[in-house]
């Protein structure tokens, strides 16, 4: 039977007129091969089906915040009885208290806790409080980080001021030597640094983070009195339940976090330590959903079922199976893969591709074989994925098979 999106190609047509371009952000599949389905009917566990009926074995995880997968049931319980009692209301519930504290309690770093909505509330949030805290207005940010979409940091110029880009200064991530020239170029008025677990932008393998750079950028912030912020919003619980830079010792002064926090419902946090506790307390930030409960309670419950389940070592494994996987069936078929990153959070680019033909061709085939790729964004292993990955890989050697037709030996 032919691999065809009847409906959700008049799905898209309806958006292109309900939308001043149709679907946007992220989550438009127009870069995309045609085969990828813009629609979503139904998700559950590490999978997902389009409106047209195909299932897909997805490893973009909604980009990010499935963690448990989807439709996890400790989750959707916890969800469930917290929506019986309230959610959006004139006060919070309880359920936010309990939910500061327990993230204060699994963060080392962490003495306090601020809840908002989005990965870029959180970072924009941190680059207030350091600005707050220490009376200063520059912010240091490595070249070509991603840290959302407000303006400050938007990868996108339209429609935003030179002026919103003011008091940053950028540097090379991992450079040693250029961290410390962004801070000289600084001087006495640096604020913060802000920094990501690791690199992981779009079409650029990954880079981990050194741990002696880590080291470097906490001296630095000790030495000038600024904030060492971490932008956690993409790797939060993935490595950790406080925040990533615990695994390798090196705690920020603020961190953002994001994306896992409710396994899909909508929440991010700010933590940080007592050090930068009155300048959290004098920046006013707010949002009319931000004290929603059913999030908190979400949350809470994806943390117990992170522990009880053991999710990070399940994704580290999977993702390593995956790795292995991938490996193998691109040697097998005369192909070269440059895999990078943490494996919790795989990306894969093929050699000799500068234009991602390969890799744009494969990911098609793959997705039309039912597995959810991405050819140039890294994507994502949830716990769920502990029992998909051999089915995975059966359906993507058929996505190989297709690449070796078209380009022969690689």
């Amino acid at each position: 039977m032919a691999y065809t999106l009847d409906k959700d190609k008049a799905l898209r047509m309806r958006a292109e007129s309900a939308f001043p371009a149709g679907i946007y952000g992220h989550m438009s599949t127009k870069v995309l091969p045609d085969n990828y389905p813009q629609f979503i009917a139904q998700a559950e566990g590490g999978r997902l089906w389009g409106v047209d009926g195909y299932e897909y074995i997805d490893f973009l995880c909604a980009y990010g915040p499935n963690i448990l997968g989807y439709k996890h049931p400790k989750v959707e319980a916890a969800v469930r009885r917290q929506m019986e009692q309230g959610d959006c209301t004139t006060g919070p519930s309880p359920v936010m208290v309990e939910l500061a504290e327990k993230m204060i309690e699994k963060g080392e770093h962490a003495d306090w806790s601020l809840f908002c909505k989005n990965g870029s509330d959180a970072t924009t949030i941190c680059l207030m409080i350091a600005r707050a805290q220490t009376g200063r207005n520059t912010i240091l940010m490595a070249e070509g980080t991603y840290h959302g979409v407000d303006p400050w940091c938007s990868w996108s110029k339209v429609g935003i001021t030179e002026g919103a880009r003011a008091n940053i200064i950028t540097f090379t991530y991992n450079d040693v030597t250029s961290l410390e020239q962004a801070v000289a170029d600084a001087g006495d008025d640096l604020a913060g640094i802000i920094l990501t677990p690791n690199m992981h932008e779009v079409l650029v393998p990954q880079q981990i983070v050194k741990q002696e750079f880590a080291q470097k950028a906490r001296q630095l912030c000790d030495d000038k009195g600024a904030a060492l912020i971490l932008d956690d919003v993409r790797c939060s619980y993935r490595f950790s339940l406080g925040c990533t830079w615990q695994t390798i010792g090196v705690l920020p002064d603020l961190c953002a976090m994001g994306k896992t926090l409710g396994n899909g419902y909508a929440l991010s946090a700010v933590t940080g330590n007592n050090k930068f506790r009155s300048g959290a307390a004098e920046s006013f930030t707010t949002g009319s959903y931000w004290f929603s409960s059913v999030a908190f309670a979400a949350s809470l419950a994806t943390i117990e079922a992170i522990e009880e389940e053991e999710a990070i070592p399940r994704m580290e494994s999977a993702g390593r199976q995956l790795r292995e996987g991938l490996a193998d069936l691109a040697h097998g078929y005369g192909f070269a893969l440059e895999q990078s990153g943490p494996v919790q959070m795989p990306l894969f680019l093929f050699k000799d591709d500068p234009e991602f033909a390969k890799g744009i061709s494969f990911c098609n085939e793959a997705v039309k074989n039912g597995v959810y790729l991405h050819p140039v964004h890294n994507m994502f292993v949830c716990a769920a994925h502990d029992t998909d990955i051999v089915e995975a890989l059966d359906r993507i050697e058929g996505a190989f098979k297709a690449l070796k037709r078209e380009f022969g030996d690689g």
